[in-house]
This record gives C-alpha cells, sequence and structure tokens, in this order.
C-alpha cells in the first residue's frame, strides 16, 4: 500500500478545496473520466482514500500478535514488509506456503493506488503538497524529484516507485496528472508490487529461521507491542494537530 505514511484525506479534502473553489460552478460540473462528474469524483476519491486509513488504522493492534502465528494472513490483511519476511520465512521452515506468502499482499498493496492515481487526475500537482504534508524543504525535494521522475521516466518510476526516494504515493499522483491511463497504471504496479514482494519475501525465505524466532518473540509480546504502537500514533496526531493549530 502506498504510504507517505498515510495520506491524510481529511487534509486532502481541506488542501484541494481552495483549488476547487477557484473555478467557476460550470467548470467544475464538467464530466470527468467515465462520466462521473468532477464534484462527485472528488467525493468519492476522498472518501475511498478515508476508508483505506481507517483500514490500515484499524488493523495495527492486531498486527502483532499475527506476525508471530499466521504472517500469510497478516499479508494478506496489511501487507506489511515484516509480514512478506516473515511468510518467506515460515514457508522455508515448512510453516506456511511460499506461493500463498507470494500471493496474498497484492491486492492489499494495491488497494490504495488507483485511488492516488486518481487523485493526481482529479487535482494535478496540487495535490502532491497535500500528500507530503509538513515536511519542509524535504517535502519540497520530494516534489519536485516526483514531477521529474513521472515526466521523463512515467512506466519505470511506477514499477521502481518502492526504491525510489520519495514516497511511492507521489509517484502514483504523478502518473495521474502527467496522463497516464488507468489501464496501463495498474499494470505497471502489479509488476512494480510483484517485484516488492518476491524481494521481501525471498529476503524471508533466505533467513529461515532466525526470521521465525524473531516473528513469534514478537508475537509473544504482542499486547504490550500493540499498546505501544496506539501510544505513539495518539502522541505523533496530536503532536501534529497541536503544530498545525492556528495561533491565537
Amino acid at each position: 500500500m502506498a504510504t507517505v505514511g498515510r495520506v491524510d484525506a481529511s487534509a486532502l479534502a481541506d488542501g484541494v478545496a481552495g483549488h476547487g473553489r477557484a473555478r467557476s460552478r460550470p467548470e467544475r460540473a464538467r464530466r470527468h473520466d467515465a462520466g462521473v462528474t468532477r464534484p462527485r469524483a472528488e467525493v468519492l476519491c476522498i472518501a475511498g482514500l478515508s476508508l483505506t486509513t481507517l483500514y490500515t488504522l484499524a488493523l495495527i493492534p492486531v498486527a502483532p500478535s499475527l506476525l508471530g502465528k499466521d504472517p500469510v494472513l497478516l499479508e494478506l490483511l496489511r501487507g506489511s514488509t515484516p509480514a512478506m519476511v516473515a511468510g518467506g520465512a515460515f514457508a522455508r521452515v515448512g510453516r506456511a506456503s511460499l506461493v500463498l506468502a507470494l500471493l496474498a499482499p497484492v491486492l492489499t498493496l494495491m488497494m490504495a493506488d488507483p485511488l492516488l492515481w486518481w487523485a493526481g487526475r482529479i487535482w494535478g500537482p496540487n495535490v502532491a503538497g497535500v500528500i507530503v504534508g509538513n515536511r519542509g524543504r524535504r517535502g519540497g525535494r520530494w516534489i519536485e524529484r516526483a514531477n521529474r521522475w513521472s515526466e521523463r521516466y512515467g512506466s519505470w518510476a511506477v514499477i521502481f516507485s518502492y526504491v525510489l526516494p520519495v514516497p511511492s504515493a507521489l509517484i502514483y499522483a504523478g502518473a495521474g496528472w502527467t496522463g497516464m491511463r488507468l489501464r496501463r497504471f495498474l499494470v505497471l504496479d502489479l509488476i512494480g508490487v510483484a517485484l516488492w514482494i518476491a524481494i521481501n519475501v525471498g529476503l524471508g525465505y533466505l533467513v529461515g529461521q532466525s526470521a521465525v524466532d524473531v516473528a513469534k518473540a514478537i508475537g509473544r509480546y504482542s499486547l504490550y507491542v500493540s499498546i505501544g504502537l496506539v501510544v505513539i500514533i495518539v502522541a505523533v496526531s496530536s503532536r501534529r494537530r497541536a503544530r498545525d493549530a492556528p495561533v491565537g
């Protein structure tokens, strides 16, 4: 799943609202893509990104326990890097199917990608600033690189988005605003996701029992790990809200 960390769907709605209000009503009502009006497309895209964000957050508490018990199921639910590595390791010691470990995370990893492509298509480069958030010069460099690579390399940027030094979400949105067709984007995204899965599952398979032991250790302390993750998420969210709140 494409992350920056995560795309803040509420911030996306606020960030593009000003851009949308700058257009006249007839222009905003123009049909967008497959017969969908632009306002409806905006609502559907934001709703989809909101649901994927909530889904990701909801699974955070259960991830540590599944990692040591059934990493392939965790791959199916979250598609996280630790889950893929553990899935490969469990396959190496005969406790999971290697085929399932390779196939399980595909749809989950691709879940938000078409929505990010769509966001780029709807709002253009304006969406890039919302995706990176308040990250100062680093965010500016990410946007500059995503613009340059999306224009220059297009297909290759999508395929290798997981290993490029910019958030993959920016690459997917860039594919949308540079005019890449959805069908082509999905094929390229599938190739890139397959490569990323193969790297992580293959790594776990090579490591074998040692990775299984680490996953089991995390599973034994899953309750404490889950509580710690929730505390960190709440603290980070509170800090961001305090930082973004207007002074006075």
